[in-house]
């Protein structure tokens, strides 16, 4: 803690100057990550990835407008609550600090994988509660209105929710000591998995048993069947905490199976709806 720290009205107008830097790298992030992740597997490799398509039906018409208008949003709410984190460093009570070899290069990893852990821990938990009844509708309604999701439907909240996924770093940078590049290395890695949970194309590798080839992490078919049917698979990196809580969905394992061992053949009559990916 600072000995004589600065006024608050000093503090705060310094802390929310940066809110519209923050928005610009938050919308930058969101726009590179997203449109990247769909040029890739709905354009570029849309053909030859057509049998992994796990959904047969496609998004419906405006669905995409309407994620991107509602990720706008989601990123004037990160904007908003994104100051915090540099008002904590203003007044002393962040453990973010700038110099990233500080605490040595061993704690450089640590702290990414961390923020990590900290960061499916906070998602698994906020997920469940939004899904109470209760809270569904106010929270998140908004984003199972994807349920055939793409890879914009990641920042696409209600602003509650939007709100408690950008209420993790002020919390954690409370008690883990994270260097600020970390922090860079941790937004860019969310949005990356997220598109890429959302992306409705099954991308991850698997065992010739048809199970995911690393089974603790979560792939395209773990979150595409809490879009499908929701209730099951909250966790956002791991399978971890669905298993350990008993969310998992009983026909994961089946379905990722059936979507891997579909015939390879991107023009194959058995998938008409997968050659029309890149026109979502």
């Amino acid at each position: 803690m600072l000995t004589n720290p600065p006024a608050l009205p000093d503090v705060l107008i310094e802390a929310y100057s940066t809110a519209p830097d923050l928005f610009l790298s938050d919308l930058m992030r969101y726009v590179l990550g997203a449109g990247i992740v769909y040029l890739v597997i709905h354009v570029w490799l849309a053909r030859i990835l057509a049998p992994r398509r796990i959904q047969a039906r496609l998004p419906r018409p405006g669905q995409i407008r309407r994620e991107i208008l509602a990720s706008l949003r989601s990123v004037t709410v990160f904007a908003i609550i994104g100051p915090l984190v540099v008002l904590e460093m203003l007044i002393g009570v962040s453990q973010a600090y700038a110099d990233p070899m500080a605490r040595g290069p061993v704690w450089f990893i640590v702290s990414l994988v961390g923020l990590i852990l900290a960061h499916d821990t906070w998602f698994y938990w906020t997920h469940r509660l939004m899904h109470q009844p209760h809270w569904f509708r106010r929270f998140h309604r908004l984003h199972h209105q994807s349920r055939t999701p793409t890879p914009w439907t990641a920042y696409a909240f209600n602003v509650g929710e939007a709100a408690l996924h950008a209420l993790f770093l002020p919390v954690i940078l409370l008690v883990l000591p994270v260097p600020l590049p970390v922090l860079f290395l941790w937004g860019i890695h969310q949005i990356v998995r997220n598109a890429i949970g959302h992306c409705g194309v099954e991308i991850f590798p698997a065992r010739q048993d048809g199970r995911p080839l690393v089974d603790w992490i979560t792939t395209v078919t773990h979150h595409d069947l809490h879009h499908a049917q929701p209730g099951t698979n909250f966790g956002l990196y791991f399978t971890w905490w669905d298993r350990w809580m008993g969310t998992e969905n009983p026909d994961y394992h089946a379905r990722f199976a059936a979507t891997v061992r579909r015939r390879s053949d991107p023009l194959a009559d058995t998938f008409p709806a997968a050659r029309s990916t890149g026109k979502a």
